[in-house]
C-alpha cells in the first residue's frame, strides 16, 4: 500500500495536497532544526532540498516502517536527516525545533489523542518557531455536502486498511489560539477542502 499512497492521493486530489505543503516551504528559515511528523513517503524532503541543499537538520518521524524505507531513498542534498519509525506519542528528544510540519496528521486522530499530540509538539517548538499545519477542512460552508461525503468515504476506506482511528475531523484551531499562536498565513485548496496554515508560536505569558 505504501508504494501506491502518493499515486492514490494524487488521483483523487490532483496536486492540491502537494501544493498545500510545497507552498509553505519558502517560509523555512535557513539552518533550521525541523521536525516532520507523518511525512509519508518522504517526497517533501526532496522539495525542501530544492530550497536548501544544505544547512538543515531534519528529524523525520513516521510510524510506518515501509514509509520510512521509501523516504530514505529520497534526494535530500547535504541536509542532515534522521529517520525515526515510531508514533509521535513515543518519540523522545531533548531538542527544541525551529519548524514543525504536520501534513495531514491530526485528521487521523480522535480528539483525545489529537490534543495529546498537540500538547507534546507544542512543547517541542521554540518560541517564535513556525508550525506548518495542513489538514482537511469543513470550515467553508460552500460545497460542504460533497466534502462531507468525500471525507466519510476516506475514513471508511482508511479504517478498512487500518491506518486511521478517527471518524470525524478535529478542529485544531482553538488549541493553537489558546496557546497564543499567530496565524501568519492561511490558504485553501481543492475547493477549500484542504487548509494550509503557517502559525508562529509567540511567548505565552
Amino acid at each position: 500500500m505504501a508504494d501506491y499512497y502518493d499515486s492514490l492521493s494524487r488521483l483523487v486530489f490532483a496536486k492540491s495536497q502537494v501544493n498545500a505543503q510545497i507552498n509553505q516551504l519558502s517560509h523555512i528559515p535557513e539552518n533550521s532544526l525541523i521536525l516532520i511528523v507523518g511525512g509519508g513517503t518522504g517526497w517533501i524532503l526532496e522539495e525542501i532540498s530544492k530550497i536548501y541543499t544544505s544547512g538543515l537538520k531534519i528529524i523525520y518521524v513516521e510510524v510506518s516502517a515501509k514509509m520510512i524505507a521509501l523516504s530514505k531513498h529520497r534526494k535530500t542534498g547535504k541536509n542532515q536527516i534522521e529517520f525515526i519509525s515510531t508514533g509521535i506519542e513515543d518519540f523522545k528528544t531533548a531538542e527544541l525545533f525551529d519548524v514543525i510540519l504536520t501534513p495531514f496528521l491530526f485528521d487521523n486522530f480522535i480528539e483525545v489523542r489529537a490534543e495529546i499530540v498537540f500538547r507534546k509538539l507544542n512543547l517541542l517548538l521554540n518560541t517564535n518557531g513556525l508550525w506548518f499545519l495542513v489538514d482537511f477542512s469543513l470550515d467553508d460552508k460552500k460545497g460542504k455536502w460533497w466534502k462531507w461525503v468525500l471525507l466519510k468515504s476516506m475514513y471508511i476506506f482508511f479504517k478498512i486498511i487500518g491506518i486511521v482511528e478517527a471518524n470525524d475531523l478535529v478542529d485544531m484551531k482553538p488549541y493553537f489560539l489558546a496557546e497564543k499562536y499567530q496565524i501568519l498565513e492561511e490558504k485553501f485548496y481543492y475547493g477549500s477542502f484542504i487548509k494550509a496554515s503557517i502559525l508562529k508560536k509567540n511567548e505565552n505569558r
